[in-house]
């Protein structure tokens, strides 16, 4: 089949060359600068497009003459997008026969938006859903569902292992979808319920709101911590006005009746290296920090137990 790319990201490049390297043609490639976090770059994108003689283009929004400019016969069937940058508008979805699929790490119709899964983490949700579906112009992560996957999560669970599993997922899930509607183009999985009480709007996270409240129970530290982990920037508090990042932290639990302010260090382990810190309900022992640029185990920044994690 004839495809299309308008997409950023390692999902969509490891798409593009499973398509390639199964059979299907790449008509034409859009993309635009990547976010810090992403594995490929937009040179990537274009050194992949240079090899392979395939119309490229570097913007940050498409529009149908943009599209008939960069390939004059565009008999193309369908398209992929992931991680544009810009706003795909229906004129252009209306372009190819079979549609632009996306390819969205949420539980459709529920967790639309951005920042799903760090979402998914910080809700206390058992599983991060995954899908495949046709775009609608206009719409957010709306339409037909042609394909969907499912990871168990839990408190230990962070954002790097849920987009290592998308990163593999994301690939075969774009391939069997397309490779389905080439045999039958009307085919859906399920059609997504209009119903706004089923659908839960997510939005953008940033880096500030890793900001540490030792005042919330340990297990919504955790997640935060977790969700905010590589690779994001980190969730972050401070200690002797040092800014310490915590990669790595879990709920620890002992038989201690105490009285405490929040953010207090309770134990220094000199052996581990770990610390224990109170917080509005029950306690962390958090196993990595970063400081001043520099991973190291906590106990060898944090020395006395004088001062408070804030």
């Amino acid at each position: 089949m004839k495809i299309g790319i308008i997409g950023r990201s390692e999902w969509t490049y490891d798409s593009m060359t499973l398509l390639k390297e199964s059979g299907h043609q790449i008509t034409f490639i859009v993309t635009a600068k990547e976010a810090p976090e992403y594995k490929y770059t937009s040179k990537d994108f274009q050194k992949f497009a240079r090899a392979n003689n395939i119309p490229f283009l570097h913007d940050t929004s498409i529009t149908v003459d943009k599209l008939l400019n960069l390939i004059s016969d565009l008999q193309t069937e369908i398209c992929i997008s992931v991680n544009y940058s810009g706003i795909i508008a229906e004129n252009i979805i209306s372009l190819f026969p079979l549609g632009i699929l996306n390819a969205h790490g949420g539980d459709l119709p529920k967790y639309r938006g951005n920042a799903c899964q760090a979402w998914a983490i910080i809700n206390r949700e058992d599983r991060i859903g995954l899908c495949i579906h046709k775009m609608v112009g206009g719409e957010l992560d709306s339409g037909d569902i042609i394909e969907r996957s499912y990871m168990d999560i839990d408190i230990n669970s962070n954002i790097g292992k849920i987009y290592n599993w998308m990163e593999q997922e994301i690939p075969v899930l774009i391939l069997n979808s397309v490779e389905k509607l080439e045999k039958e183009p009307e085919y859906i999985l399920e059609t997504q319920s209009k119903n706004p009480r089923e659908v839960l709007r997510t939005y953008p996270r940033n880096p500030d709101d890793g900001k540490i409240d030792w005042n919330k129970d340990g297990e919504s530290i955790i997640r935060l911590i977790n969700a905010s982990s590589e690779p994001f920037s980190g969730a972050f508090t401070s200690y002797n006005s040092d800014k310490l990042i915590i990669w790595r932290a879990a709920l620890f639990t002992d038989n201690e009746n105490y009285s405490s302010a929040t953010g207090q260090i309770a134990k220094i382990n000199k052996d581990s290296g770990n610390i224990i810190v109170i917080t509005g309900k029950g306690k962390i022992e958090i196993t990595e920090i970063e400081v001043n640029g520099e991973r190291t185990k906590p106990a060898v920044a944090i020395k006395s137990i004088r001062v408070r994690l804030k």
